[in-house]
């Protein structure tokens, strides 16, 4: 090398030798090492070969070996080489949804021909496509072979199953096409977990000739010319023993278990993925003037556990917002499925819908992103980590915080069983000193408890949750735990108890609208409904979005007490989602206010919904009265007075026997 270039090549600190995630590209050939061997193979097996199968595991390089490997190392003079393609319809169906046609042929013959409008390749067959492509000879006059690569060719044998009948069709024409074109040679680049799936069409595609190739992890060797040759390009270089200790710390895994025995493995592999990620946040780590890498920059710099979990953090944040799943629920699944007792991966079986309780969808994007790989036994799909190091990245804990917050999400949804499992990561997770933690996760386990209908867990979970938020002076947190508390009373119907638990709430956090509404609730249904309207007439000043339920009841109470005008102000802002005892209030407003017809329209519609309960019969019971209709009336204070579900306050059943006894009269 000149002294000129050698300069020019020093003061290059741009270069980024290493793609990371990404596959490299044909241009980055002389970037890409390790693969030498195969690459010459597969080159020359293809030119020879009808079909050439290429196989192996998510994230192993197939992509990578195809574009910067083999194409590299086809002679253009020699063989007429087509764009490497793809055949997911989903680019053809979504710039183009009109286009007529099979879209997994329309996306083969445009990946063929990328400088053409989509236009030109409608109606084609795989075959009339390559009689019209010009003729190709050697310099003897010799047609050159026609070779044609599919990438991620699984996706012509897996799919959405009301595709089927494209992907077959295909299928066929690329047979038909290997039978009318002598030199058309293919390559499939697919997961090893659908080999299977291409034996039946092996001969048709191959035309007599075929074979398979299994590409496998990077030997030490391989890993050590992938590290340090790329660097030769930039201004660094590995000092002796550095890369050797890189890579060997790769190919070394530490398994502890449940018990916390730790069990070092040396293995005889690297994951060109995992070299990857290494070496990319290596070369980002160190100092823009370091020009030697040695081993103390390794042991300083490289961590590749702290690497890895990084990577897992990173895949787990894209698929949880391309999927809408919480990234602690995806973790926690994960560690909970993916690793044994033992510290070990476990493999896990795909169901029809879900795998393990978590939809399939998630599971194949953490394979496209290499978390996880899939394998296929006896006709079911299997999926486990990607390698032994990321069992540490996956058992990798978040903050508790984090599962905290998406634990309450998961109660809001009513995911009570999620949000049981993520409170108790949440108590996992926490520092000793955390003691926070553990009230938090307490009241959101004491909420799941509740709606599951184990009462004592949840008034345990409660009582503790609000004791542990005593200790720490978090008041707020006391009001909170001990009005879940004093709701679980109230949903019992044990209102005395009720009204006892929420005053006590209050006097930790006199001006909590939460806790004021649920006392107003507790007050009104023990019979004292003006000192309900005091808690709910603060709930509403204090909230900054007036709550619906503090809205409605307040109404009803109006109503029941015969202010019209007061009833009708607040029952008009809830008009959504309305209860029948709502309804059934707005009614006798209405009808109070003089608005017969309106009023009846309301009554009838709260009896159709309404299912025994009193509080509604009694409305319409008053609501018939005031329209004349005594014998209805009479019917409907009867059904009223003996209602259980629920059964009528004191208040109202006082006022039920006085309308009672008027109307016997």
């Amino acid at each position: 090398m000149s002294a000129v270039a050698t300069a020019t090549r020093r003061e290059d600190r741009a270069i980024q030798p290493y793609v990371g995630l990404r596959p490299y590209e044909q241009s980055e050939h002389p970037l890409f090492f390790g693969r030498a061997q195969e690459s010459r193979d597969i080159a020359t097996v293809w030119q020879a070969t009808g079909l050439t199968v290429l196989y192996g595991a998510s994230g192993v390089g197939k992509t990578s070996l195809l574009n910067a490997g083999i194409l590299p190392r086809i002679d253009s003079e020699r063989a007429d080489v087509l764009p490497v393609a793809r055949v997911a319809p989903g680019g053809i169906t979504v710039l183009s949804p009109r286009v007529p046609g099979n879209p997994y042929i329309l996306a083969l013959l445009s990946a063929w021909s990328p400088e053409e409008p989509l236009s030109s390749v409608v109606g084609l067959t795989v075959s009339e496509f390559l009689y019209r492509r010009p003729k190709r000879a050697d310099q003897y006059g010799d047609p050159v072979p026609i070779l044609a690569a599919i990438d991620q060719a699984e996706e012509l044998f897996s799919g959405p199953v009301q595709r089927e009948t494209e992907r077959e069709d295909l299928l066929k024409q690329l047979a038909q096409a290997v039978e009318d074109h002598d030199g058309l040679h293919l390559l499939l680049s697919l997961r090893e977990e659908h080999v299977a799936a291409v034996l039946p069409y092996e001969r048709p595609l191959g035309h007599g000739s075929r074979t398979r190739f299994h590409l496998r992890p990077l030997k030490r060797a391989a890993a050590l010319d992938a590290a340090t040759k790329p660097l030769e390009y930039t201004a660094r270089s590995f000092a002796p023993g550095a890369a050797e200790l890189l890579i060997d710390d790769l190919r070394t895994v530490e398994i502890v278990d449940d018990e916390g025995r730790v069990t070092e493995i040396e293995l005889d592999v690297v994951e060109p993925v995992q070299l990857q990620i290494v070496c990319s946040s290596l070369w980002e780590s160190l100092p823009p003037e370091l020009t030697e890498i040695t081993e103390e920059h390794v042991h300083l710099h490289v961590d590749v556990d702290r690497f890895l979990t990084g990577f897992c953090k990173d895949v787990l944040t894209r698929v949880a917002a391309e999927q809408g799943v919480p990234v602690t629920e995806i973790q926690y699944w994960l560690r909970n499925n993916f690793v044994t007792e033992h510290g070990t991966r476990h493999i896990v079986n795909e169901g029809l819908q879900k795998t393990a309780g978590m939809p399939n969808a998630v599971a194949r994007a953490l394979e496209d992103c290499h978390l996880l790989k899939a394998e296929h036994r006896l006709g079911t799909r299997w999926y486990e980590l990607q390698h032994d190091r990321l069992i540490a990245a996956v058992r990798q804990p978040e903050r508790p915080a984090t599962y905290l917050v998406d634990a309450r999400a998961a109660l809001a949804r009513q995911d009570w069983e999620t949000a049981g499992k993520l409170a108790d990561e949440a108590i996992r997770a926490a520092e000793f000193d955390e003691v926070w933690v553990q009230a938090e996760a307490q009241e959101i386990l004491g909420k799941a408890a509740a709606a599951r209908g184990e009462i004592v867990t949840a008034r345990h979970l409660f009582r503790k949750a609000a004791e542990t938020f005593s200790m720490l002076q978090q008041f707020d947190g006391v009001a909170r735990a001990l009005t879940a508390d004093g709701l679980l009373w109230l949903a019992q119907r044990d209102y005395a108890m009720a009204v006892e638990v929420l005053k006590s709430a209050l006097s930790w956090a006199p001006n909590d609208p939460p806790t004021q509404l649920a006392l107003g609730q507790a007050l009104w249904r023990l019979g004292q409904p003006r000192a309900a309207l005091t808690f709910l007439n603060g709930t509403l000043a204090l909230a900054d979005r007036p709550p619906a339920e503090a809205l409605a009841l307040r109404g009803e109470i109006h109503a029941d007490m015969d202010m019209a005008s007061e009833a009708l102000r607040d029952l008009n802002r809830v008009r959504e989602n309305q209860e029948p005892g709502t309804v059934a209030a707005r009614a006798l407003a209405l009808a109070l206010a003089g608005r017969f017809d309106a009023a009846e329209q309301e009554m009838l519609d709260a009896l159709a919904a309404e299912s025994g309960s009193g509080p509604v019969m009694l409305r319409a019971a008053r609501v018939n009265a005031l329209l004349g209709r005594e014998a209805k009336a009479a019917e409907l204070v009867s059904r009223a007075l003996g209602a259980l579900d629920p059964a009528l306050p004191p208040h109202l059943r006082k006022q039920g026997e006085e309308l009672a006894r008027r109307l016997s009269a």
